[in-house]
C-alpha cells in the first residue's frame, strides 16, 4: 500500500479572507506538484481532506491531474490538531492507496508516527509538499517527497 500525504498549498491570510482559500501562487505550486504526479498513473482508492477550503482545493487540484482518482471527500480526523492515532489505524486497515491532504502539524506528526512510531517530526512539509510512503513487510518507508520548488 502507498500513502500520499500532502500539506495544502499556500493560503490567503485570515485577515484577507477568513475562509483562507489558496493564493494564486498556492494554486500554481499545487498544479506544479500535480503535473509531476500525472505521468505516474496513480490509482487511488481514496482522496481525503480536512474540509478546510485550502485543503479541499489542494485535494481537488491533485485529484484532477491523477485521472483515476475518486472525488475528494471530507475526513473529520484530518484537522491540524487532531490526534494521529485514529487516522493511522484507518490507513493501516485500508485496501487501496490513499491521498490525504491536511495541515501542519498533523501531516508532520502522522508521517513521523508511521515512519518512526513517534510523533516528533522527521520531514519538513512546505506548503504544497507531498510525500509518498509505502507499507511493506518491514513497515512504512519514505519512497519520495516532492516540494513545489522542485516541481
Amino acid at each position: 500500500m502507498r500513502l500520499y500525504i500532502a500539506r495544502h498549498g499556500e493560503a490567503k491570510a485570515k485577515d484577507e479572507d477568513p475562509d483562507r482559500p489558496l493564493t494564486r501562487d498556492g494554486e500554481r505550486a499545487v498544479r506544479a506538484v500535480a503535473g509531476r504526479l500525472a505521468p505516474l498513473s496513480l490509482e487511488l482508492g481514496g482522496v481525503r481532506h480536512s474540509g478546510k477550503t485550502r485543503a479541499r482545493q489542494t485535494a481537488e487540484l491533485l485529484a484532477e491531474r491523477l485521472g483515476r482518482a475518486p472525488a475528494p471527500e471530507v475526513h473529520e480526523g484530518l484537522g491540524a490538531d487532531e490526534p494521529v492515532g485514529p487516522v493511522r489505524h484507518e490507513i493501516e486497515a485500508a485496501d487501496g492507496d490513499l491521498l490525504l491532504v491536511s495541515h501542519i502539524p498533523f501531516v508532520e506528526k502522522l508521517t513521523a508516527a508511521l515512519l518512526t512510531g513517534r510523533e516528533e517530526p522527521v520531514l519538513d512539509f512546505a506548503a504544497g509538499a507531498l510525500a509518498c510512503l509505502e507499507n511493506g513487510s518491514e513497515g512504512w518507508r519514505l519512497v519520495w517527497m516532492l516540494a513545489p520548488e522542485v516541481a
